[in-house]
């Protein structure tokens, strides 16, 4: 067995660094490092959560993420989920902000937590998961239940 200790960092893909920073730097993210032999720039945020954004992106697929909005179903990662300290401050730090809520606030389960999801400016999907909180003054919480 090998002995996984802990995501060490996320590799994601963008069109446009600019644009992908200053999404990114909504949720605290900063720029730590610029590769000088790739298009890669590392970004954390205070809680030392690490991003790379690889900068090379040369295909927009016609505006759809090829792993979610399309109909054929390709391997690969669908998104990342980052654990965030208030879910209800989340969802109206989004609203505030204007970044648009594509799914959620919904529950999964029975575990407690509460998720929403969004896309950044390239479409990747992003999950900012809580735990469970009174959200009935940002419209209450979906109950998902998979279908059998």
């Amino acid at each position: 067995m090998i002995d996984i200790q802990a995501v060490d960092h996320i590799g994601i893909r963008v069109a446009d660094l600019d644009r992908a920073l200053a999404f990114y730097g909504l949720f605290g993210f900063a720029a730590e490092h610029r590769a000088k032999n790739d298009a890669v720039v590392v970004i954390k945020n205070r809680h030392d959560v690490e991003i790379n954004l690889v900068y090379n992106a040369d295909n927009d697929n016609a505006g759809k993420n090829i792993l979610i909005d399309v109909a054929e179903k390709y391997p690969g990662y669908t998104h990342v989920a980052f654990r965030v300290g208030s879910i209800a401050h989340a969802v109206e730090m989004l609203r505030e902000k204007n970044i648009r809520i594509t799914q959620g606030p919904v529950s999964f389960g029975r575990d407690g937590h509460v998720s929403v999801f969004l896309r950044d400016p390239d479409r990747n999907v992003i999950e900012l998961r809580g735990r469970e909180e009174d959200l009935s003054h940002l419209g209450g919480v979906e109950r998902y239940e998979p279908e059998n």
